[in-house]
């Protein structure tokens, strides 16, 4: 059963002026979609997710990371939730009636968000500083049938996530960071798991 799929990052410290720069670092280390290759949405919500935005802007997925943590920047408070939308590049399984599945290369929506200490009590503390919204794990942990096209496909999407997780530990100064999603089982070994079918 696919699940949501998270990175969570906590760093050293996250102060109000630290956020924004501390966001954009990660954001930087982010392969962006080749024909979508920015950010599509921006919202700021204070206290928690449950409360209205305070702002909210929709971009064409072409709006720098930059251009979009700038505008977020005017609005720094320690119990603002910051939430910004890009799309990446991945393999993903497509059904059509009776034929067989097909895997197509598409931008998938990939979620940022930026927790100030005091947002929805404290959420950082278990959500990291920073929490990335991958969407269904499926591309990553296809149930279906693996053929050896499919393990293609699967791999690179995990080469991918791997990649851009290491991107971020080398040179973001996190200090720690978690993969993970919402099932029980541990990703990693799932993971691994699947690497070591395609190999």
């Amino acid at each position: 059963m696919a699940d949501q799929l998270y990175l969570n990052l906590w760093f050293p410290s996250f102060s109000e002026a630290e956020m924004m720069p501390r966001l954009l670092s990660v954001m930087k280390q982010f392969p962006f979609s080749q024909t979508m290759p920015g950010v599509g949405y921006l919202a700021v919500h204070p206290i928690s997710f449950n409360e209205p935005s305070v702002f909210e802007e929709s971009y064409d997925f072409r709006t720098g990371a930059e251009e979009a943590v700038q505008r977020a920047s005017e609005f720094l408070h320690e119990d603002y939730g910051y939430e910004f939308e890009a799309l990446w590049d991945v393999w993903v399984p497509k059904q059509e009636g009776d034929l067989d599945e097909t895997w197509i290369l598409q931008p998938q929506p990939v979620a940022f968000c930026a927790f100030g200490k005091e947002f929805e009590e404290g959420t950082y503390q278990e959500n990291g500083h920073v929490q990335i919204d991958f969407g269904m794990d499926t591309p990553y942990l296809h149930d279906g049938d693996f053929t050896p096209a499919v393990a293609v496909r699967v791999k690179s999407n995990v080469q991918k996530l791997v990649n851009f997780v290491h991107d971020v530990e080398k040179n973001c100064g996190i200090s720690g960071r978690v993969l993970w999603s919402e099932s029980d089982e541990n990703l990693a070994q799932k993971l691994i798991a699947k690497l070591q079918k395609v190999q």
